[in-house]
């Protein structure tokens, strides 16, 4: 048997002053997608704001639903946006954050295991990692330079990669 560690790098920013201005921006982009949440039965919206090689941002908020399997989550809604609308687009960046009215957010919101993965596959794709900013308002941020820091055991199979 051989014992191995798994050490993660991160980021980590007190403000958005802190960051650079194209990352600011992506962060309000997220703060405004905020508004788009249906978030009914929880009262916890999320949102996320997804940059493009380009440039252009797409925004994502999660969408609950009365049978809570239906309902799709802040990441997925944005990404998967992307791959719809823009299949072959690079993503440079994204940001994640979430508010509720039921109580206060005092440390950064991270990506669900299922947001992880899918994030893994946009790298697979793209061939390049997404850089990950996790925002709380008005408070820290976590930044993390690609979804391998978070999800360092993600399903790759090379063997069903497929032609495109």
């Amino acid at each position: 048997m051989n014992k191995r560690e798994i050490i993660i790098g991160y980021e980590a920013f007190q403000g958005l002053d802190e960051l650079n201005s194209k990352d600011q921006d992506l962060c309000r982009s997220a703060e405004q997608a905020l508004a788009t949440a249906y978030a009914p039965y929880s009262n916890f919206k999320v949102a996320a704001a997804v940059r493009l090689k380009d440039g252009k941002i797409v925004t994502g908020s999660n969408q609950e639903n009365l049978a809570y399997p239906s309902g799709l989550c802040a990441e997925r809604v944005a990404l998967f946006s992307i791959g719809a609308a823009y299949p072959n687009a690079v993503i440079e960046s994204m940001v994640v954050t979430a508010h509720t009215d039921k109580f206060e957010i005092t440390k950064p919101v991270t990506c669900c295991g299922a947001c992880l993965q899918v994030i893994s596959e946009f790298e697979q794709k793209q061939g390049k990692p997404i850089e990950i900013i996790f925002y709380c308002l008005g408070g820290e941020l976590l930044k993390v330079k690609g979804v391998r820091s978070l999800l360092p055991f993600s399903f790759v199979e090379d063997r069903l990669q497929v032609e495109l």
